[in-house]
């Protein structure tokens, strides 16, 4: 009555008491040869595994360091050990202007000759060579000449393209504002509420109604412009602009310029004589206030640059465990960490494009902050 009432207890409890029947169905004469063929087997393809594991992986860490590094092509993806894309024009300084097409250079596998010169493209860089592309020093750190490459290459092109939309974006917005009497249309709607939240939540705050609008252009061309690039990094294109340090310097520079070009007085008096601390204070602040200056743009830089290259190694990491895998359980748990990381990143680039702006506005507010000293001391 009881194992009527529990079927799933009584079939187990069957299977149980049968497990030594199955265990001693094969006699040790028929099992000992099978199992000793099988650990040979076994053996033989152990090493052949390992061996193919570590080439996966080394391919892996080479796509991943060519997906960040910028390129003198624009490569879409390879087919059948075709790479599908387009050449970008190769402008050197090298006793003159030497211009010509990477396609010379088939992908890194060819010496490239322009007047008389030849050239070597090495993991994105190009050094002067001879005629059989003779490289001197390691492979990693070669000691040929490097010669002033100025060439429109795939992070440049990019860096354009979203400049030409950004352009022809915001040209229709105020054209659209001026036609409609100050309502937007078209793509403008979805923008405009970014453009006011700019000005309401990020400039008037921390500049001041007073000095906000001679900065607002800055800050929204900086706003759009790296959240545009990050939302390109995440397309399958492989590119990476503002996962370079060179961009995010160079950004970070013009805020610096902006910051100490436009300060005023008040500005250099609290780091140069902060107001209201003993004298010997000030001669021990003075250095540190100094060199705070410079530490604020390379704070901005870092950010930028650290949180985006690794998102970008991250998430490049976890598609290669696809291939090292080779299981539904772990390649779909890898596919799934990408697809999250994915969406995470899509919020980073937006965050980040924020963090960039609003450290920005913060500077500047600082700069050009007017400070009642009777009041404060």
């Amino acid at each position: 009555m009881v194992i009527s009432n529990k079927p799933l207890q009584f079939i187990i409890a069957i299977l149980i008491a049968c497990l030594p029947i199955f265990g001693f169905s094969n006699t040790p004469s028929e099992s000992t040869p099978v199992q000793t063929e099988t650990t040979a087997v076994a053996n033989e393809a152990a090493p052949k595994a390992e061996e193919e594991t570590s080439e996966i992986k080394k391919q892996i860490k080479e796509v991943i360091g060519h997906h960040v590094l910028d390129g003198h092509e624009f490569s879409l993806f390879e087919y059948d050990g075709e790479h599908i894309g387009f050449p970008l024009p190769i402008i050197l300084w090298d006793n003159g202007v030497q211009f010509f097409s990477s396609s010379k250079f088939n992908h890194g596998e060819a010496v490239a000759e322009s007047n008389g010169n030849y050239y070597v493209l090495h993991h994105e860089r190009i050094f002067k060579t001879d005629a059989n592309g003779t490289l001197t020093g390691d492979e990693h750190h070669p000691t040929n000449i490097q010669p002033i490459d100025l060439s429109i290459t795939k992070g440049v092109l990019t860096i354009m393209v979203v400049a030409l939309l950004m352009f022809l974006l915001f040209t229709s917005l105020a054209k659209s504002f001026t036609k409609n009497g100050g309502i937007s249309a078209g793509a403008g709607r979805f923008f405009e509420p970014i453009v006011l939240y700019i000005r309401d939540e990020i400039a008037i705050p921390n500049i001041g109604e007073k000095h906000y609008k001679k900065y607002m252009s800055y800050l929204l061309t900086i706003f759009f412009f790296v959240w545009f690039l990050n939302i390109f990094g995440l397309t399958p294109l492989g590119i990476n602009v503002t996962g370079n340090i060179a961009i995010t310097f160079g950004l970070a520079v013009i805020t610096f310029l902006i910051t100490n070009l436009t300060a005023n007085k008040n500005y250099w008096g609290h780091i140069f004589w902060m107001p209201g601390v003993p004298t010997p204070m000030k001669i021990i602040l003075a250095p540190i206030e100094l060199l705070g200056v410079f530490i604020k743009p390379f704070a901005l830089m870092i950010r930028l640059y650290a949180n985006i290259f690794a998102g970008h190694v991250v998430l490049m990491s976890l598609i290669g465990l696809i291939f090292i895998f080779k299981s539904w359980l772990g390649s779909s748990l890898s596919f799934m960490l990408s697809f999250a990381i994915s969406i995470i990143e899509i919020l980073v680039a937006l965050l980040q494009a924020y963090i960039f702006t609003m450290l920005s506005a913060l500077y500047f507010g600082s700069a050009v902050e007017e400070h009642h000293h009777e009041e404060a001391h």
